[in-house]
């Protein structure tokens, strides 16, 4: 335990010393593409495959299918029920991992990288991958799992806030959609069979690959684990979005807190505009207690214990949500400040101490965020499913220094326009 240990420090060591990871890419026979990044430090193999199967292919009155679908991989593959593939997966010390989002499906492997386990490892994945079994009483199980989860959601304040919120972004776009109790319902287990079948085919699938093999080794694992997929069609592009119209929605609820979230579709991703306005936001209200909104709503007028804001780049234009909870009875001003903040942030921009700032913490923070296996393997996906360049980890450090105020205000009056702002306040006065 103690070489390992001292192995992955050495590791960490490595990564943060060299300008970033040499990453590979190519498409594999089955029409799968692959990202891969060979890392030899630690005897231990990191894999996951993701699928353009995520809730916005599903069909609008069989919202959550997505998810029910990922979720049932490997609740039964083959001859295997849930029990054994766990006992399986016990028996040689690997993880399976994974889950769904609105753009992407994904399952994810973390294995030594010894022929043993490593093999066996693999050929579960693979059996996963390629002969789910959606076991009828394990979907009816999830099923009234994931119903009594929306139930007492639906009970919640904040809850309730994020899925008005979706629904008044989105308002005829998938991005909107949110499972309900009647849509998961509606899901029998030939759904499972048909969403599988459609979208979790090669073509569709990006796999990423770090760890202690070479670069054969990589071709011949992404091959083995989609060579047996489903013939689906490549994937289908999701509809555009479009801007809503300004509007407010205020919902009664008994709860002593107001949640309150503002914003609009904003960025996709590989958007040029996306580090200026990563940047920008690190001093509007992603900064913690360094942020303009943390500063005013927080530390001048105590009107909320946290209040952050965020961009969140997606196939379509990802949001941009500023969100806080305050005493129901100051909803109103809280608002207004937040409203102010942001007015005038649009207007002047950053001044040159907060941009210094905010660029020396994000490009020299940065190592830090790819300072292991598993994080890197996140950005592989990313890069590998978005179609980023492979440059992309080097290039980031780079291109936050080279931002200015002016690239700020630029990229904040083309996607962040308060006449389209959405509000959402549950249970303000």
């Amino acid at each position: 335990m103690k070489r390992i240990l001292l192995a992955c420090l050495l590791g960490v060591f490595a990564l943060l010393a060299q300008a970033g990871p040499k990453i590979e890419h190519w498409t594999a026979p089955s029409g799968a593409r692959v990202v891969f990044v060979e890392s030899r430090v630690v005897p231990i193999i990191d894999v996951q495959v993701d699928f353009a199967a995520g809730g916005a292919y599903a069909p609008a009155d069989k919202t959550g299918l997505a998810g029910l679908t990922r979720g049932l991989l490997d609740m039964g593959a083959g001859e295997l029920d849930e029990e054994m593939i766990a006992d399986r997966l016990a028996d040689i010390g690997a993880r399976l991992g994974g889950g769904a989002d609105q753009d992407r499906s994904s399952i994810s492997l973390r294995s030594l990288s010894s022929p043993r386990e490593r093999e066996a490892a693999l050929e579960l994945m693979r059996l996963v991958l390629q002969q789910p079994a959606f076991p009828a009483a394990v979907l009816e199980r999830e099923k009234a799992r994931t119903v009594a989860g929306i139930r007492e959601a639906d009970t919640r304040p904040a809850s309730i806030a994020a899925k008005r919120f979706a629904a008044a972004l989105y308002p005829a776009h998938p991005y909107g959609r949110s499972a309900s109790v009647e849509s998961i319902e509606r899901i029998a287990r030939d759904d499972l069979v048909a969403f599988y079948r459609a979208h979790y085919g090669a073509r569709r699938a990006v796999v990423s690959i770090i760890g202690d093999l070479a670069r054969a080794e990589a071709e011949a694992i992404a091959q083995r684990l989609t060579q047996g997929l489903p013939d689906a069609s490549a994937e289908v592009s999701l509809p555009d979005t479009v801007l809503p119209a300004k509007n407010a929605v205020r919902i009664d609820h008994p709860a002593s807190q107001a949640h309150i979230l503002l914003g609009l579709p904003a960025v996709r991703r590989g958007d040029p505009d996306y580090i200026p306005l990563l940047v920008g936001n690190y001093i509007l209200g992603g900064g913690g207690f360094v942020s303009r909104l943390m500063k005013e709503v927080r530390e001048k007028r105590g009107y909320a214990y946290s209040v952050y804001s965020y961009f969140l780049p997606q196939k379509q234009h990802g949001p941009f949500q500023v969100g806080l909870q305050t005493k129901r009875e100051q909803a109103k001003d809280a608002l207004k400040v937040v409203e102010d903040v942001l007015a005038e942030f649009l207007a002047g921009g950053p001044s040159e101490v907060e941009l210094k700032a905010a660029r020396r913490n994000l490009a020299d923070g940065f190592p830090l965020r790819i300072d292991s296996n598993r994080k890197l393997l996140e950005y592989l996906a990313v890069i590998g499913f978005y179609g980023l360049p492979l440059s992309y980890l080097d290039d980031f450090p780079r291109k936050v220094e080279a931002v200015t105020v002016a690239d700020i205000r630029a990229a904040f009056a083309r996607h962040v326009k308060p006449e389209h702002f959405v509000t959402v306040i549950v249970a303000g006065d």
